[in-house]
């Protein structure tokens, strides 16, 4: 189940509010409960059997976390950071890489066809939890209830952003939701689903229509406009879910942090991955970037280790890892070579710069077959296939007028508007979540292409 189906907007998100709401605000146990329940049931309807995986990742560390708590020596709490990270990483290499990297030895396998729906967010934050934990950031959460509420939260479950446990711990057994709150939530939530449905859906299907062609049929403007429509969708896709996500969390007392800053308004690469998927960013930096030596000693092979890490945690194929080291080195030139030059360029030509060299990581992203990724790079930059066709023409032609829009909604100002049109007249904000909402429903009624990109990672 995905926020953007009628079954859990008509149906799923309804009854748990109502049951959550039904419930005094005192009784939080209840209210932890209530959202353990509904969140196993959403997670179940998707995946009835890897939600044993979820709850087993969920138990593990809740259950080091105790026992770290209670060592009086250092190394037999360092033993058991050990024991935990090992079995998060083990469960998530098992059921995500196995198949691939078997496939080195020129061994195929079909094991873990159906991969754990969100095992790549839930195993981090259930890692942040015990490495905090050991480092003394929070206190040991001793309700299983209140750690697994945690664990298993819908609203973020399959996709993020990544919650680490010291943002919620103490939302976990205190929290109340307030009128402001949940207007606020509501908002929230009606923007994300907008972006998704109005704006991710309509970019991706021309991006599908131009991308997944055989390569002799590829034309150079075909390329570069599924590339474009493609990276709005991707940016529509998993920010619309973020605020979603963001929205649900303020409905029922949690504040989650941002995942997205208007990344292709980024004036460089660094400025890009500081806007871009946030949480994960940071996750990174934290815990594998710096305490490897961060900027101290080792930079390029510490940046090297990391973006490794960074594109395969995307997809167990080659084309991610060359992803990862194509911002890698994006990252290095510009850190050593062009930093002085972006900082004195006029800021149209960092942020022209920026959205190039972004692109083209979003092809490389887009295609998972080598060979498919070679021969749309060579179109891309014209060295092979036709320069135009009918159907590049046609869909150019038919989408001209949505180029503007979907450019503009990546940027602050039209969230900027609405703020100011609220504070002068706040019944805009009903109106457009009401608006929102029944646009979104009768597109989801009248058209099958509903994709989710981020879902299985």
């Amino acid at each position: 189940m995905v926020f953007s189906s009628l079954s859990y907007l008509a149906l799923f998100m309804p009854l748990f509010l109502a049951v959550y709401y039904l419930i005094p605000a005192r009784l939080i146990r209840f209210k932890n409960v209530t959202l353990l329940g509904f969140s196993l049931f959403f997670y179940a309807v998707g995946e009835p059997v890897w939600v044993l995986i979820l709850i087993f990742s969920g138990l593990w560390d809740y259950v080091i976390g105790l026992f770290i708590t209670r060592c009086k020596q250092k190394w037999q709490a360092k033993a058991l950071l050990m024991l935990s990270l090992c079995g998060n990483l083990g469960l998530l290499c098992l059921f995500k890489y196995t198949s691939f990297f078997l496939s080195f030895f020129g061994i195929e396998t079909t094991f873990a066809a159906s991969l754990p729906i969100g095992i790549s967010f839930y195993t981090f934050q259930t890692m942040s939890y015990t490495i905090d934990l050991y480092k003394g950031h929070v206190k040991p959460q001793r309700d299983p209830v209140a750690f697994l509420s945690y664990v298993a939260m819908f609203p973020q479950l399959v996709a993020g952003p990544i919650i680490r446990y010291a943002d919620i711990e103490e939302r976990l057994t205190n929290r109340r939701v307030t009128a402001a709150g949940f207007s606020e939530g509501i908002t929230r939530f009606a923007m994300g689903l907008g972006k998704k449905i109005i704006f991710a859906n309509h970019a991706g299907r021309i991006a599908a229509e131009l991308l997944d062609v055989y390569p002799g049929s590829m034309t150079t403007v075909g390329i570069w406009l599924g590339s474009i429509m493609f990276a709005f969708q991707i940016y529509f896709d998993f920010s619309g879910y973020s605020d979603m996500a963001i929205g649900l969390g303020k409905m029922i007392g949690f504040d989650f942090k941002e995942n997205f800053n208007h990344p292709y308004i980024a004036k460089s690469i660094t400025d890009f991955w500081r806007r871009w998927h946030i949480s994960l960013s940071s996750f990174f930096r934290d815990y594998v970037y710096i305490p490897m030596g961060g900027n101290r000693r080792y930079n390029i092979r510490n940046l090297i280790v990391v973006w490794f890490i960074t594109g395969l945690w995307h997809g167990a194929s080659i084309n991610f890892v060359l992803w990862g080291l194509y911002y890698c080195v994006a990252l290095i030139i510009e850190k050593y070579l062009l930093k002085n030059v972006l900082e004195k360029v006029p800021v149209f030509i960092a942020r022209f710069y920026s959205l190039f060299i972004v692109l083209i990581g979003w092809l490389i992203f887009y295609y998972t077959d080598l060979t498919m990724l070679v021969h749309a790079g060579a179109t891309f930059f014209g060295l092979s296939g036709s320069f135009t066709d009918h159907n590049a023409i046609r869909l150019l032609l038919a989408n001209v007028w949505i180029l503007p829009v979907l450019a503009l909604f990546s940027t602050e100002i039209p969230l900027n508007l609405f703020n100011k049109f609220k504070e002068r007249l706040p019944a805009v904000e009903p109106v457009f979540n009401a608006g929102v909402l029944c646009i979104s429903i009768a597109l989801l009624v009248g058209q099958s292409f509903n994709p989710f990109l981020y879902f299985r990672f």
